[in-house]
């Protein structure tokens, strides 16, 4: 009975962090897009001045 219950618990740990791994690429995929977007609008504004490599953080 412990050795069922061991696999299962071992089993909903990894099948959770699959699940949180996924959620993660999703979310890394979206803000390198966002950070995509805000570097091509902000190349407008290099005529102004100079700009820091990191941008307007």
């Amino acid at each position: 009975m412990g050795v069922i219950l061991l696999v299962l618990l071992l089993a909903l740990v990894l099948g959770g962090l699959g699940f949180a791994a996924h959620v993660l690429w999703w979310i890394a995929a979206i803000v390198f897009i966002a950070w995509l977007v805000g570097f091509g609008l902000g190349r407008g504004e290099m005529a102004g001045g100079r700009r820091r490599w990191y941008g307007r953080w």
